[in-house]
């Protein structure tokens, strides 16, 4: 049976609609306040961007869900996990004043703030998981805590997984920092020397040391090095490749999907998901800047199933033209794929495939549009 995808663009059909207007209707049709009682804590996960990045979904948009939660009754917050690399987002105490800087206090949300892993990323708990790669995952406690759990992902591309949406979302984000770094071992990069200027860039990025640069040489650590992928996105040259290449980041994605199994394990009745296809960018929210987006702005999702929603909103990026003065290198024809025009290393079908595998949902899907 195909899952249902619920769909709004961004074209105001109604004098007095609006985008956030619309987020509560695709909530609506597909059910989501039926979801949950009074009395319930519910964590709504996002990415509160980097500093720098200007990518992230505008704040704006989660006091309305968060309103309506409230009208039921139920206990919101919204809620992020601490990040591997060494950025403004590796602890709670910089994570948060991250999080504020970007417009997401009370005033502006209605909703507390609560990293979920803890001070240091060591407040989790070991669930249980049959996977390919892993029998267990660490899931931050305070999201295993709450009795519900509702998504709302900014789909871009990614370095490592191709793109990110809800499922990187409950993978890479519901995962503790250790968490994180089992996810990433095995995607170890090296530089090209010949491609290097050696402008010591990636050096200052990487969060392990890993990196030694000299007149002599270029080089990457293998015993230090831990697969964050900072280093690859830092590098205005193309100098930084992945050991391994599909094979390895084909790993990481499969791991990240065993993740979010594990991320919804007990809630799998409780859950939502909102993608919203704006500012498509080329690499993550977790950069410290945003670049140009590959394609123009599509609109709104919303499913029950995070697998069923990626792919339609991959099948929306990848219907439209690409925008030639972008990251996008090829593919800019309507129907060719997006991402690997950005990422050619990395295929977007693993996630999806893996995901689909193992249960995590359906990647057939009904697109339901609401407008």
């Amino acid at each position: 049976m195909a899952a249902k995808v619920y769909f709004s663009s961004l074209k105001a059909t109604k004098r007095k609609e609006n985008h956030v207007s619309k987020l509560a209707n695709l909530a609506k049709a597909g059910g989501l306040w039926d979801k949950f009682k009074e009395k319930e804590l519910i964590a709504i996960k996002i990415h509160f961007g980097e500093q720098g990045n200007t990518g992230f979904i505008n704040p704006i948009y989660t006091r309305e869900i968060i309103a309506r939660l409230k009208e039921k009754g139920c206990k919101p917050f919204l809620t992020d996990t601490n990040t591997l690399y060494v950025g403004t987002r590796a602890n709670s105490v910089d994570h948060l004043e991250t999080a504020l800087a970007h417009g997401f206090g009370y005033a502006t949300t209605g909703a507390p703030l609560i990293i979920a892993d803890g001070l240091t990323g060591k407040n989790y708990i070991e669930v249980g998981i049959k996977g390919e790669h892993l029998s267990s995952v660490r899931i931050a406690g305070d999201i295993y805590s709450a009795d519900g759990l509702v998504t709302m992902s900014h789909f871009k591309g990614h370095v490592l997984t191709s793109f990110g949406g809800a499922i990187k979302n409950l993978g890479m984000g519901l995962g503790s920092r250790s968490g994180k770094y089992k996810m990433h071992q095995g995607a170890i990069p090296n530089i090209d020397e010949e491609a290097c200027i050696k402008c010591g860039e990636c050096v200052e990025w990487c969060p392990a040391d890993a990196i030694i640069i000299t007149p002599q040489e270029s080089r990457i650590d293998p015993d230090l090095c831990i697969g964050c992928g900072e280093c690859k996105v830092t590098c205005n040259y193309e100098a930084v490749k992945v050991s391994g290449g599909t094979t390895n980041t084909r790993a990481v994605q499969e791991k990240m999907v065993e993740y979010a199994l594990g991320g919804i394990k007990g809630k799998e009745k409780k859950m939502g998901y909102f993608n919203f296809l704006m500012d498509i960018t080329p690499e993550c929210d977790c950069c410290g800047w945003s670049d140009r987006p590959i394609v123009p702005d599509q609109g709104f999702l919303y499913s029950d199933d995070p697998v069923a929603i990626d792919q339609a909103s991959l099948d929306l990026v990848n219907k439209a033209r690409g925008f030639e003065d972008s990251a996008l290198k090829e593919n800019h024809e309507p129907g060719q794929d997006k991402f690997r025009g950005v990422h050619p290393d990395v295929d977007p079908e693993d996630q999806l495939q893996h995901a689909e595998k193992i249960g995590l949902g359906s990647r057939k899907h009904e697109l339901i549009n609401i407008d």
